[in-house]
């Protein structure tokens, strides 16, 4: 099974694509409930990088120092730190990843392109299990999440309660 879990319109639109194309089993997309903007085609990455599973999305000016990835609606999230983090001088890069099982299935060129083995500093974010994000996180990096079940709450506060905000991300990306 594949499993896709896209960030915003744009990447929907693909996400159906490569469900109808697929031949390899059963496609899922996973969509929120949330409102979520577009992000600018123009300005980051075309959401057509979601056919490789993972893609940069936004790459700061200089080399980056951490790699901040994210699924789904929290991809936005990121962007928003990105800037934050910019303006302490540190230089984030974002990726977004809205299917593990189609970037696994990429060459190791491409995955090195992706998370280059000299950037240990990562940082995940996803509204679900952080189960599983060591693999690209590696032992050196973080993943925000959420490990149980039964909280319910309007989104906004269950975001801020669990660590989705901005702010907890640009801190947990500083001390990394």
């Amino acid at each position: 099974m594949t499993l896709i879990r896209p960030a915003d319109a744009n990447e929907t639109a693909q996400a159906w694509r490569v469900a109808l194309e697929h031949s390899g089993g059963p496609v899922v997309i996973v969509l929120t409930r949330q409102g979520l903007p577009v992000i600018d085609q123009e300005k980051f990455a075309k959401a057509s990088g979601l056919e490789k599973g993972a893609y940069i999305l936004s790459e700061p000016a200089t080399d980056p120092d951490v790699i901040l990835i994210g699924t789904g609606s929290e991809v936005s999230l990121l962007i928003k730190a990105q800037e934050k983090l910019k303006e302490k001088n540190i230089h984030a890069r974002v990726v977004s990843m809205p299917s593990w099982e189609l970037f696994d299935k990429q060459d190791p060129a491409y995955k090195e392109s992706v998370f280059p083995k000299n950037i240990r500093k990562r940082l995940s974010v996803e509204a679900a299990s952080t189960f599983g994000w060591i693999k690209y996180v590696t032992e050196n990096g973080k993943s925000v999440g959420i490990n149980h079940f039964g909280e319910s709450a309007p989104a906004e506060d269950l975001f801020k309660e669990f660590g989705f905000t901005v702010e907890n991300i640009v801190t947990l990306a500083e001390y990394l």
